[in-house]
């Protein structure tokens, strides 16, 4: 009896294991949700309580997890999110758990203090020791091809926007203009969507990159003409690499959590260590030890062997020293190429701009991109990186099918209904007034049909020379020509009662190898040392001149003929050939002797001449960033810290076209801009000049003075108008720009967000006797006193505090040298005003 009872209990145990086996786990899947964005979270913590059972959701947020069924709860985790706990459903084999995560302000840490070294900073050490081979950009060459897509909407909604005229006119078109971000349904309005496929080139010696985009979808409220944006939306701008010791953000230079300076800024902790796939990684979490510093909170996973960032996630929240941002978030996740570095296979970032007041709606902007498709250490010619990015010319107008079959990963119904929602509240009238207003209001012109009218800010001013001046302009746009531009404008003066006017015509052989010819000729009044080509066309700066006391008017005919090209890559050739005429306004005191050099005359003088000029001037630099507006192309600095040199010679041609004189100048330009480690950001312009003829001296280098109360970067800020004069000279312009590092230290100061800055302004140059006999004595002691430089530079220095109010800026500057001349300031204040994040 006993055989028979053990064999049955032997054959109902053969049975029920299989069947234990199966009841005993279940196999849970699901999805992280960023409450904020409604997007999937990746690298978060899926784990059981209490043991080291656990998985990190993909970079998608999804997740797989095979647990036991005596566990009845399972939490979900991510640093600077709330924890969630959710049931466990009994009885079944398998079951999906969402989740989704809302973020919350941390507690103020508790104080560690360890009797022996933070076990993360002998992982860190590794991580520096191998940075360089594990850093992509070593590599000889690389490409891939790479998917972006980037969604800018509307949100933080109020009731009372809810109530305004032009929400309720969008909801009218579109009733579901709410996208929903998340299970919280929190509404959004979708603004801006763009999508782009191209191949990103990178060869190392020597240092070049192109972005080649194949194709490009764009559309969004305000967006006319998607050539420019398409420019925008590729891999070029949104190139974030931790292996360098800062990244760029909003034009800021955040401090990598692996900086060399790591343990200065930050603080680590080894949190856990997990398989990643299939890679095991350390985790490692890191937070800014001052929280207003620019550097980020978040969590990296460190591959064992190679010390290489698997995968990244981080954020800087709104105590960072920066201006209109709530939040910054960055993920990457990377793999492994064949010649040990690593490279973001998929980044996702996330902008998301804070409201300026309580009632008004923010702005969230998303970017998504991944890469596939790599080959690495197979250089193209150099000839092939003639431009940083190029846009192929049917990139705008590819199928809905190219798009199907090109996209890295899936999008969502909601997404893809975001062209349509678009461009239906683009279309509603009362958006399209608000967006002509802005237009205007940003561009100075009003566009009707194929032409632009305007610019609005130079519409009317009032000086002493032509009392109410009353102008108008026009400029032809892409509508009317890919190839002709052309601008004219006229004005009036009620005092001199004087017609103004000025008409230019250009005409673009190639936009690829930019190349342009042009004409252009205008009548007008202008200040000597005042001139579009000195200031950088600054109309801000050209229209305030216009205003009040003039200081050095003249009346000017000018006519010329112009040539610019790139000879090659980041080299460029500018010719022009003009001729113009100077005859000094009643309210400036100005003569010289015509007849001092050639019949040593001094018996005639005159407020008139007149000169033809041939200049030619070369300009090198790298990685210029040059992106197509219609018909015009703007520069956007270099990539990286490469400097901008230029070499100028202007040929005075006597005779020519009744030209009086017979010169020659020579002027050498550099501009930079240069990271200094934690200490911030440094700019300098460096310009040197000569002039080797005697002349006139408005046809001399007059040094910008500024006697106004409000800084100007393009002037000596503590010199007086026309006090110094010179022909021949150097000069350096520094500015450096601390950031927060010094007032994020001061309490109650650093509430603030202020940022200190120090400026310098050195000149030194000599005028000679030649060019100081052709001024009649009478005229160098008028109230406009001309001085020449003696054995010491002019020289002034400044200190200043930027981001009052986060736009106001007040510098003090003390003068150096020269204190002796009369009517001199040895010490100033200046204001300003400026948008900076």
């Amino acid at each position: 009896m006993k055989e028979y009872w053990n064999n049955r209990l032997i054959f109902f145990l053969i049975i029920a294991i299989p069947y234990f086996s199966v009841a005993q786990t279940i196999k849970l899947k699901g999805k992280i949700i960023d409450g904020e964005t409604g997007e999937g979270m990746p690298f978060a913590s899926i784990y059981i309580k209490n043991t080291d059972i656990g998985v990190s959701s993909d970079f998608e947020g999804f997740y797989t997890l095979t647990v036991s069924h005596q566990h009845d709860s399972l939490t979900v985790f991510n640093m600077g999110y709330g924890m969630k706990v959710k049931a466990i459903p009994k009885g079944v084999e398998e079951a999906v758990l969402n989740f989704q995560l809302e973020s919350e302000v941390s507690a103020v840490d508790e104080i560690v203090v360890r009797p022996t070294e933070n076990p993360a900073f002998a992982i860190m050490r590794k991580v520096i020791k191998n940075k360089d081979q594990n850093d992509i950009s070593r590599l000889d060459a690389y490409e891939y091809e790479t998917y972006n897509r980037l969604e800018v909407s509307v949100d933080n909604i109020s009731d009372k926007l809810k109530k305004r005229k032009i929400y309720k006119k969008i909801a009218e078109v579109y009733d579901s203009a709410q996208a929903v971000a998340g299970e919280d349904g929190k509404p959004v309005i979708p603004m801006f969507i763009s999508e782009s496929i191209s191949n990103y080139y990178h060869r190392r010696n020597p240092d070049m990159t192109k972005e080649w985009i194949h194709g490009a979808r764009v559309t969004g409220v305000g967006v006319e003409d998607g050539s420019v944006v398409s420019q925008l939306v590729g891999t070029s701008f949104q190139n974030y690499n931790f292996y360098k010791n800062s990244v760029s953000v909003v034009q800021k230079d955040f401090l990598s959590p692996i900086a060399d300076s790591w343990q200065v800024f930050y603080d680590y902790e080894l949190e856990d260590s997990m398989f990643i796939g299939s890679q095991w990684c350390y985790k490692l979490t890191f937070k800014p030890k001052q929280s207003k510093d620019l550097a980020f909170t978040g969590a990296m996973w460190i591959h064992d062997t190679t010390f290489a960032i698997k995968q990244i996630d981080v954020k800087v929240g709104k105590d960072a020293n920066i201006n209109f941002i709530e939040k910054v978030k960055i993920q990457q996740e990377f793999e492994q190429v064949a010649a040990g570095a690593w490279i973001p296979v998929k980044t996702r970032a996330l902008l998301d701009i804070e409201e300026i007041t309580k009632n008004s709606p923010g702005l969230l902007a998303k970017f998504y991109s991944s890469s596939k498709d790599i080959k690495i250490n197979q250089p193209k010619d150099e000839k092939f990186y003639d431009q940083l990015v190029e846009v192929e010319s049917d990139a705008n107008v590819q199928s809905a099918d190219y798009w199907e079959q090109k996209r890295h990963d899936s999008i969502t119904d909601s997404e893809k209904h975001m062209y349509a929602m678009i461009d239906s509240i683009k279309n509603v009238p009362l958006v399209k007034s608000y967006i002509e207003i802005v237009n205007i209001a940003v561009n100075g012109y009003k566009r009707i049909g194929k032409i632009d009218f305007g610019p609005y800010l130079g519409i009317y001013s009032f000086n002493n020379v032509e009392g109410n001046r009353i102008r108008l302009g026009f400029r032809t746009n892409i509508d009317f020509s890919r190839k002709w531009v052309i601008k004219a404008y006229g004005a009036y003066g009620t005092k001199d009662t004087k017609f103004k006017y000025g008409t230019t015509v250009s005409y673009i052989f190639n936009k690829k190898r930019w190349t342009e010819v042009g004409v252009e000729y205008r009548k007008d009044i202008e200040l000597v040392a005042i001139n579009p080509e000195r200031l950088g066309y600054n109309p801000l700066f050209l229209t305030y001149a216009q205003w009040g006391t003039l200081r050095g008017p003249f009346y000017k005919e000018f006519a010329q003929v112009y040539f610019n090209t790139e000879l090659r890559k980041d080299f460029g050739l500018k010719v022009k050939f003009r001729n113009w005429d100077f005859n000094a306004a009643d309210a400036f005191d100005f003569d010289y002797y015509p007849k001092i050099y050639t019949q040593n005359d001094t018996s005639v003088t005159t407020n008139y001449f007149r000169t033809t000029e041939l200049i030619t001037e070369l300009r090198l630099t790298k990685d210029e960033i040059l992106l197509q507006n219609d018909n015009e192309r703007m520069s956007f600095g270099t990539k990286g810290s490469w400097p901008i040199v230029a070499l100028r010679h202007i040929y005075g041609m006597k005779g020519v076209l009744k030209s009086n004189f017979d010169y020659h100048k020579l002027y050498f330009f550099v501009s930079q801009s240069f990271r200094v480690g934690a200490l911030g950001r440094s700019y300098y312009d460096f310009t040197a000049g000569k002039i080797f003829s005697p002349l006139p001296y408005p046809l001399l280098e007059v040094h910008i003075g500024n006697q106004s109360p409000f800084y100007s970067t393009a002037a000596y800020n503590l010199m007086n108008y026309f006090e110094f004069v010179s022909d021949q000279f150097v000069s350096l312009n520094y500015r450096h720009y601390f950031e927060g590092l010094f007032f994020n230290r001061i309490p109650l100061i650093r509430k603030l967000k202020w940022r200190f800055l120090v400026t310098a302004n050195v000149l030194y140059g000599s005028l000679s006797q030649k060019n100081i006999d052709m001024i009649p004595y009478d005229v160098r002691m008028s109230n406009h006193t001309i001085n020449k430089f003696g054995d010491l530079p002019y020289a002034e220095v400044g200190y200043g505090i930027e981001n009052i109010f986060k736009i106001f800026r007040i510098d003090f500057f003390h003068r150096l040298t020269y204190n002796d001349h009369p009517n001199v300031r040895t010490f100033g204040i200046k204001f300003s005003a400026q948008f900076r994040f």
